[in-house]
């Protein structure tokens, strides 16, 4: 091409780009939060099919409304309907029921159907279950004879004869041909809970589904909670009738009583249960896992004490009853529990996630626990296993041992052998995450950056070559597109001790010459991070206030939840609060000094949850950075938090009395000097607005002058009820107007 014409060209688009990022439409907060318009589209639910050769997924019927389930082979793209909505409809009825979920039995004849679905806390875990049977055509609802919406976790028997079923705190199982209804457990209730868990299971060791059928369909085991002895947390609901209602919580807070828990089996044919002694006081270790070994007539079970620093792996004889004690993991701080126990070889081997060199990776173990080899080596993290293929030899997963930011996928030779070989192309730069067949020779990835939606494709592994895209999402990336934002930058900040990971968002009519008030959203806690090179919903809150005028940055302290090893995320072990805002004001000091476009006299920090946390002690601690804080859901007094997560990161009570009050932020209400707004639902089942309350009272008493909401009746995410999340984001940008001024200067 002649220079004349590229330098014809160049002007052209210069000129076009200029004119598009004048012409863009601003960012409104009614589009995202009252309108919904840059809502994401998402595929599947996906289930790879039996022979690892199609998969099946859901699709509209456009005629008669409801859903297909569809299936397509993955080398061709051939697609064939295997259930019709048509199918779905039960008798004497016009519509065919709707689809939140759906599992097949193992031989893909029979089909397992999630509908009418109610929330359990945090997610929708009961409702009302079908059964497709794709040979006869029939469909029957499961429970017929007990209460509407009631029933959770139904699962298929092995060879799908029968389907078992949790509703209303005991177990049932029903027989797929007569459809007579069994009830396996009969003393569930009150304080009694077969099956399923307690809240403090259910939101810190991600325990929901609590039993599991043997490999023979002969027994079941389950979990059994007693909360009796759990003190109970009152919410209540001033706003639904002219009398006020009290809600019942058993809630374990820190250093009170935990359920007593126990794990147990029970003939399918009915009969008394026999329980498992695991060693040591119920009430204060957890059950954290269990599941039968395949093939066998045995269950393992971890066993996490209290302080959570100890994992005792046992093997139970459901015969016997007898447990082996076959292996135990320890760690001078915390463990965290995996999900990774993949059985090889015939069962003579064990999959096991530990952090035992330092960094979290996968081991082969014997089944006496006795023989412990690395599968991944290498000074990186694993942070998902996606797929073990012993056929192939190899196990997949996400790691990211060269950008914290990112995740790409990875594989190693189950037998140790060789270097981990990255299998995401260069290409794929951001976060990539995987749906792996069975046969390991297909994947559904999801590919999404700082700056592109999510988009789903079929890709053959491990050449991973796309085969077809699923969903690009095409539509919202050019609406967020138009707006002409200024993208995340991804910087480092060097505080001395620590390089940490940061983002930074400029105004769209940035000058450099001015300076502009610096806005910290901030997380902080174990649980998770905020500097990831992810889509987030595309960031668009801390894009609405960088339209309006203001710098907004994030950091990740020590101890978040990012793949840099043990030392990186033990750090943060018995000073929750401390180490984490010592680090951040650490880092707010040397931003301030790095970028000369930053006004240092207009300073914000907001967060959400431990981030509402965060906020407060850096407000408190170190008045002198931040001139205004808003927290929402916050704890303001460690102690009120529950005691699985915080005694995990703080270690006990008694033993570190200190500790807990130094990272509590109520005990530095005193030091208030900025503008200060606090936010919460009244019905955080989460974090309990008695925090709220308890902070409140303390900044009266020192007399501190101060903003507040009360969102009533809502829960932590505070996204219940007509129009709340918009109110919730007007009155953020209130504060923020009023507080912390925008714009250049």
């Amino acid at each position: 091409m002649e220079k004349g014409v590229l330098r014809s060209m160049l002007c052209f688009l210069f000129f076009f780009g200029i004119g598009q990022a004048q012409n863009a439409l601003p960012l409104q907060l009614k589009d995202v939060y009252k309108k919904n318009i840059y809502e994401q589209k998402s595929f599947g639910p996906v289930r790879w099919m039996k022979d690892s050769k199609g998969y099946s997924t859901l699709e509209t019927n456009k005629e008669i409304g409801g859903q297909n389930i569809v299936k397509y082979d993955a080398r061709s793209g051939t697609r064939s309907v295997l259930v019709s909505a048509n199918q779905l409809i039960p008798e004497g009825k016009n519509e065919p029921i709707t689809i939140s979920d759906y599992k097949w039995s193992l031989d893909n004849n029979k089909l397992l159907l999630f509908t009418n679905t109610r929330k359990v806390w945090r997610y929708h875990t009961r409702g009302d279950y079908w059964v497709l049977d794709l040979k006869t055509n029939k469909l029957v609802r499961l429970g017929q004879s007990l209460p509407t919406a009631t029933l959770m976790f139904a699962k298929f028997s092995p060879e799908a004869s029968k389907v078992a079923y949790v509703s209303e705190l005991n177990i049932y199982s029903e027989n797929l041909e007569s459809h007579k209804i069994d009830q396996i457990t009969k003393d569930g209730g009150g304080n009694i809970i077969n099956g399923t868990f307690d809240w403090v299971y259910e939101e810190e060791l991600n325990c929901r589904d609590g039993f599991r059928w043997s490999p023979d369909g002969k027994n079941i085991a389950y979990w059994q909670s007693d909360t009796k002895d759990v003190g109970t947390f009152y919410i209540i609901n001033n706003v639904d009738s002219i009398y006020s209602k009290p809600i019942p919580l058993p809630y374990p807070k820190v250093g009170t009583e935990l359920s007593t828990v126990k794990v147990g089996v029970v003939s399918v044919d009915g009969g008394a249960t026999k329980w498992f002694k695991v060693p040591g006081d119920p009430k204060n270790n957890y059950l954290a896992r269990m599941d039968f070994i395949p093939n066998s007539k045995e269950v393992m079970i971890q066993q996490l004490n209290r302080r959570q620093n100890t994992n005792k792996i046992w093997v139970g004889d459901i015969e016997n009853m007898e447990l082996t004690n076959i292996m135990t993991e320890k760690d001078e701080a915390f463990l965290d529990i995996h999900d990774d126990v993949r059985w090889l070889e015939n069962e003579k081997y064990f999959t096991w996630s530990s952090e035992r060199d330092g960094w979290l990776h996968l081991y082969k173990v014997s089944r006496d626990g006795k023989d412990i080899q690395p599968i991944t080596k290498g000074d990186f993290d694993v942070v998902e296993i996606n797929s073990i293929d012993p056929k192939g030899g190899y196990v997949y997963y996400i790691a990211s041992p060269d950008n914290f930011t990112q995740r790409y996928l990875y594989r190693s030779r189950i037998d140790g052998k060789g270097d981990a070989e990255r299998i995401t192309p260069s290409t794929n730069s951001g976060q990539s995450s995987y749906q792996i067949s069975n046969d390991a020779k297909w994947g559904i990835q999801v590919f999404q950056n700082a700056v592109t939606p999510p988009i789903y494709s079929l890709v053959s592994l491990p050449n991973h070559r796309q085969k077809r895209i699923l969903e690009d999402n095409k539509e919202l990336k050019d609406k967020f597109d138009a707006l002409a934002l200024n993208p995340k930058e991804f910087v480092k900040v060097n505080i001395g001790d620590v390089l940490l990971d940061a983002y930074m968002i400029k105004p769209k009519d940035f000058d450099a010459s001015k300076t502009y008030p610096l806005l910290f959203y901030v997380y902080g806690e174990p649980a998770a991070s905020t500097v990831q090179d992810n889509w987030a919903g595309g960031s668009l809150w801390d894009q609405y206030m960088a339209q309006k005028g203001y710098v907004v940055m994030s950091v990740d302290n020590r101890g978040t939840k990012t793949p840099r090893g043990n030392k990186w995320r033990k750090s943060i072990y018995g000073q929750i609060g401390i180490l984490a805002s010592e680090d951040q004001s650490k880092a707010a000091k040397e931003i301030l000094k790095t970028y000369d476009f930053l006004d240092s006299s207009r300073v914000g920090i907001w967060g959400w949850s431990g981030g509402g946390q965060m906020t407060l002690n850096c407000m408190f601690k170190y008045p002198e950075i931040y001139s205004s804080g808003l927290a929402v859901s916050f704890v303001s007094d460690q102690r009120l938090y529950d005691a699985t997560y915080q005694e995990r990161y703080m270690g006990l009570l008694e033993d570190n009395a200190k500790g807990y009050h130094d990272g509590s932020p109520i005990n530095f209400a005193q030091n208030l000097e900025g503008n200060l707004m606090i936010m919460h639902g009244t019905a955080d089942d989460n974090v309990h607005y008695q925090s709220f309350e308890m902070l409140v009272n303390k900044l009266i008493k020192h007399n501190k002058m101060f903003n507040m909401m009360s969102y009533p009746m809502r829960a932590h995410r505070i996204n219940e009820r007509e129009n709340t999340s918009y109110h919730l984001r007007e009155t953020m940008e209130v504060f923020w107007e009023k507080n912390l001024p925008a714009g250049g200067e």
